[in-house]
Formats: structure tokens, sequence, C-alpha cells
């Protein structure tokens, strides 16, 4: 309304999803706020609501719509400018459309973005390259014109009368990922999860299998611990390199994450990651007193050397680094499983990487049987780790599992 600019954008996953959610949304939309005001026609062969009237001052504005969800869809906005864009499932856009859009606002007097979305995998591309970037950079300061960020669920909906959302609440269970995602609003994964009572619990308001950092203490000083390990995995092919610290307590009744560290850095130098690692040892022994043994991926033995010269040269040189077994993937996966679903398995804060990577953890669904889905949108190197830290324990965590070597 205030606007100098003329022209501005409207998007959705569809042409007809933009209409939908932004120019009717049920009442809401563009075409009611303006209604008597504007009109639905073509503009330079571009579905556009041209809008003109007292709420504008009389000034013509054009607002284009388009879809945005395949990758030749910023073909249709290319070469345009405009003023301000409004999105609407923004995470269902093509990367491509997003950065011709951004380009196509350049020129704008009063540049500004709006965008909506409903939850969806944690570590979509739109939360790691845009939302969560620009969260980042607006806390340090350095995102000049700043940042907004609102997050709602159905309690917020005006719209919506206090019985009817008791009646939809009522309708899901408390400990699904569904009423996690689409009740709380949380971001997280829901189809194929490997540990979906992981998942629910983890982010549910309850969170019974989370102890704190003092309670884990508390059990290594008073002697209930058996064992505490560290499993390590390095990075290759675009992964990073994980440290995950774990500990089995007293008659192999319960197993614990103490701790968990990823370093994304895939090519980072030997001897950085030597110092990392001492690092990461040397706050576990702080914390916990002992570490009983380290587990490494054997597919890196020049790493693994490189590991045992480090903590000789920090002086923890005692401290024992052998192979990892790399039992079955699935046998590992049901180790953990089991332990969740029988209450067995704890974490603490400090495993805040491992709680992510176990939360969307998911299946290959192209393939018949069940393989882990390893193609960057999960965490893998953290649960290797980590499984690393237990799997030569799971024949006494878990009966009657038969492991084998991976293979």
């Amino acid at each position: 309304m205030t606007t100098p600019d003329r022209i501005h954008l409207a998007t959705g996953s569809t042409m007809g999803n933009a209409k939908l959610n932004i120019g009717d949304a049920n009442g809401f939309g563009l075409e009611w706020i303006f209604r008597g005001q504007c009109k639905w026609t073509r503009y330079k062969n571009l579905d556009a609501l041209v809008i003109k009237g007292p709420l504008t001052h009389f000034k013509t504005k054009v607002v284009i719509f388009s879809g945005a969800g395949n990758q030749y869809s910023y073909q249709k906005i290319r070469g345009n400018s405009y003023g301000m864009w409004i999105a609407t499932e923004i995470n269902l856009h093509h990367d491509n459309l997003i950065k011709e859009a951004f380009n196509r606002t350049l020129a704008s007097k009063n540049r500004k973005i709006f965008w909506d979305l409903n939850p969806c995998h944690p570590n979509s591309p739109i939360y790691t390259e845009y939302i969560d970037k620009y969260k980042k950079l607006d806390e340090e300061g350095t995102l000049l014109g700043g940042y907004n960020y609102e997050h709602m669920t159905i309690f917020d909906n005006i719209n919506i009368s206090e019985q009817r959302i008791a009646e939809i609440v009522s309708q899901y269970d408390p400990d699904s990922v569904w009423y996690v995602r689409d009740i709380l609003g949380v971001r997280s994964v829901a189809e194929g999860l490997i540990f979906p009572k992981f998942a629910s619990v983890s982010q549910s308001r309850n969170n019974t299998m989370l102890i704190s950092t003092d309670e884990a203490k508390q059990l290594r000083a008073s002697g209930k611990f058996l064992s505490i390990n560290i499993g390590v995995d390095f990075g290759g092919n675009g992964s990073g390199h994980a440290f995950v610290c774990s500990a089995i307590t007293q008659g192999y009744s319960d197993l614990i994450a103490l701790s968990s560290e990823l370093h994304k850095d895939k090519d980072i130098d030997p001897e950085i990651l030597g110092e990392l690692f001492v690092s990461f040892v040397k706050r576990m022994l702080r914390e916990y007193g002992a570490i009983t043994n380290v587990y490494c991926d054997n597919a890196e033995p020049v790493l693994i050397r490189g590991l045992k010269k480090s903590l000789v040269k920090a002086r923890l040189g005692n401290i024992n680094i052998g192979n990892a077994k790399k039992y079955r993937i699935n046998d590992r996966i049901y180790a953990a499983s089991t332990l969740i679903a029988m209450d067995r398995f704890k974490y603490t804060p400090d495993a805040k990487t491992l709680e992510g990577a176990m939360q969307t953890a998911v299946w290959d669904e192209k393939k018949i049987d069940k393989v882990r889905l390893d193609d960057g949108t999960s965490d893998i190197d953290t649960l290797d780790a980590f499984e690393y830290s237990y799997e030569r324990s799971i024949r006494y965590l878990v009966d009657k599992i038969p492991v084998g070597d991976d293979e």
C-alpha cells in the first residue's frame, strides 16, 4: 500500500497453490484485503492480481503469481524486476527459483521478502542454506536489513475455537512424531524413521530419555558405570568426523550417550583432527574420570595412527585405541531400537549432535531390504561413531542378536 515499487511477486509450489494460499487464503488473502479494488488478469502474459484503489492511493500495483516447484520455474520470472516477494510453502520451492527471486528484487526501492512453511526435515536446505543461516548472521549482527522469524502452531490460530482445537489434538497420539510435527510444529521427519520412538519422545515436552550431565556424573561417582567408551568415525565422501562417548551401566542394564561432537570439514588437517580428538578426550576425562577404550573406523588406519600419536603427545598414551568391530549396521540399529523401546537408553544435553542424528535417521525407501539412507540428509557419521562405542557389548545389552561383521 505504501511501497513505491509497482510490480511484486507471489510464488507457491504451483500456480494454483500460490493463488489459493496468497490470493484467496479462505478470505484472508490479497484479493480480500483489497476487495473491490483489485482484479485477476494477465499482465504481460503472466497471471497477476492488479490492485488500484484508496488503499494504494489510486496507484496501480501488480502482483505477479508464479509456480516455483520445478527446476525451470525460474524462467518465468527471469528478466523482470520486483519490489517485494511473498512465497508460500517455501520449502517446496526449487532452489533455482529462490535464487532467481532474490536476484529479481535487488533493484527494489523497498525490498522485503515474506516466506511461510510447514515444519519439514530438520536438515532441509531451506533451513541449512537460508533460514538458520540468516538467524546466525542476524545474531552476529552481520545481516544488514534484519531478520524476523515467528513460530506458530494450531493453538495460535484465532479462527479455530478451543473446542475444535481440543477435538483435533485428541485425534493424535501425544507420543507420535505426527503430534510433534502437526500439533507442536517442531521440525521433524515422519516417514521411514529408523528410531520413531526416539524421534517422538526426544521432541516432546516430557523427554524421559534426557538426563542432566550432573546426573550422569553422579552415576559415575557412585560406581554405576561398567565402562566408558568413545567411538570415532572419520569423514569421507562429503561426510564429517564424529566423536561419541557412551557409558554402559553395571549389569549391562542401560546405555547412556554422554557426549558427541561432529566436525563437518571432511578435509580437515590430520594434525588438527588429532588436537580436536585430544580436546574431546580430555573433556571426558575431566567430567567422568576415565575412558575404557576408543574404537575407530578401521577403514582409516593412517588417521588412527595419527590419533594415537596425538594422545601420546598429550601424555595420554595409556588410553587404548582399537578398531571398531563394525558389526552389521542393522544389528547395531536393532540393539539401539530395543534399548529405546525398553526405556534403557538415556542421553545428556551434551550429546546434541547424536540427538539430531537419531531424530532424522531414515530407511532408504528405494531399497527393498531395510537399508539406512546415506545421502547427506542424515548425520550417518555420528550414528556410526555412536554404534562403534557400544557395539562390542551388543550381545550382553540385548539377548538373541547374532552379531556379525558388516559387509
